[in-house]
């Protein structure tokens, strides 16, 4: 079509221009011609670059739109396709959801299967069954034969010799928001073949041992290093950190315990010592008094496997004790048992709060629970819904193996006993 228009251009104005060159040759003479000849020719090359350039850029305009109306085209199918994956990204969380709370609930059933277990034994032990009897006692598929016994103890030695032990932790958050504000930290044993052995498990016989110093020693010590870690990427994040009551009645393990700690007493923040309220309960003047040297440091203390709601506040005051755990279950069911006594369910936390120490709902797994919780006025929450215990990534807990003379030393102390 540009040619077209330019041959026609050009034809007309030649023509313009011989016919004007006639006119002035009869008029006047052929320098005349000549001069309306070549004025003709130069406005045909002066209209053809106006014409040119005007058709350029028509052209350029008409491009322009097209690619337009093309983006706009590829912006309606992109937007398209970005509502048709938020479907389906909807409907495969959905699925993960549902997934993740039926093995919540299959995994809470385990564990609480387990912790019936340990409670039992530990309920003979205390009445001064001895072992013989307390096995004739069990059902067959609970019996341990001596020689299991002994193999499962060689079993939790090698473990520790070898520096096979696992450091998982769970979150703790603040409600209603449900922003990480602590973790709990659990220890966990693996044997020669790498199955994982829960404390249910080894703790019957490396109790008696005095291995659990030995576990407690380096679960301290992992403990620290990550909350060293978490604080060098500004996370002010504290660990609850087990100790078992032979750790604080170890009149040997317990200064290097306290100087190991004085070392680190920068680290108080960011631990908090965690004892059962049995094991509370039954601590003696040594314990007491190991607790008093913790708290002089800036420890604090926190107390679980709550079973009553009717707690001894002003002791837990005077051992320092700053948090105290409670299944969520356990305290909603209790504290409506105490509605109609001196104690509203409203106040249970509030009263905690008038003795230093903070209620936290443990074992939270659905969001009936949460709201129940919150009506209480608890500020904590923790169980499978928030998250469940994961284990620290083998790089990460590299960092946190202690020396070899750590553990060293910590066995050979047992075995000396």
């Amino acid at each position: 079509m540009r040619k077209l228009t330019m041959a026609l251009l050009g034809g007309a104005s030649i023509c313009l221009a011989v016919t004007i060159a006639l006119l002035m040759w009869r008029v006047g003479g052929w320098a005349a011609a000549a001069a309306a000849l070549a004025a003709g020719l130069g406005l045909f090359i002066s209209l053809q670059g106006v014409v040119g350039r005007s058709m350029d850029q028509k052209t350029l305009r008409g491009d322009f739109d097209a690619l337009k109306r093309a983006h706009l085209e590829v912006a309606g199918q992109l937007e398209q396709i970005n509502e048709s994956l938020a479907i389906l990204a909807d409907a495969v969380q959905e699925k993960a959801v549902r997934r993740s709370e039926e093995l919540t609930f299959e995994v809470r059933m385990l564990e609480d299967l387990i912790q019936r277990m340990s409670q039992s034994l530990d309920e003979r032990l205390a009445a001064g069954l001895t072992a013989e009897a307390a096995d004739e006692e069990r059902p067959q598929i609970f019996r341990r034969p001596p020689a299991q016994t002994g193999a499962l103890l060689q079993t939790v030695r090698e473990a520790l010799a070898e520096n096979r032990v696992d450091l998982y932790l769970q979150p703790v958050v603040t409600l209603p928001q449900r922003r990480t504000i602590f973790y709990e930290s659990f220890s966990r044993l693996r044997d020669a073949t790498g199955q994982v052995m829960m404390p249910a498990q080894y703790l019957s016989v490396a109790e008696p041992e005095g291995l659990v110093a030995a576990i407690d020693n380096l679960l301290l010590f992992r403990c620290v290093q990550i909350v060293r870690r978490l604080a060098k990427q500004d996370r002010k994040v504290a660990i609850f950190c087990n100790i078992s009551l032979s750790s604080l009645g170890d009149e040997s393990f317990f200064p290097q315990f306290l100087e190991f700690l004085s070392e680190n007493r920068d680290m108080a923040g960011g631990l908090i010592f965690e004892l059962g309220l049995a094991a509370f309960e039954q601590r003696g003047s040594v314990e007491a008094r190991h607790m008093a040297k913790l708290a002089d440091l800036g420890f604090r203390f926190s107390i679980d496997k709550v079973t009553d709601v009717d707690l001894d506040f002003r002791e837990l005051q005077r051992a320092d004790v700053k948090f105290i755990k409670i299944s969520a279950e356990t305290m909603l069911a209790q504290l409506q048992e105490a509605r109609s006594r001196d104690l509203h369910p409203s106040d249970f936390a509030s009263l905690a709060r008038r003795y230093g120490a903070e209620i936290i709902a443990e074992k939270i797994e659905h969001e009936r629970q949460v709201i129940d919780v919150l009506e209480l006025d608890i500020g904590y929450g923790q169980g499978h819904l928030f998250g469940e215990p994961r284990a620290i990534r083998d790089a990460v807990l590299a960092e946190a193996d202690p020396p070899a003379s750590f553990m060293q030393t910590s066995l050979r102390r047992a075995a000396a006993r």
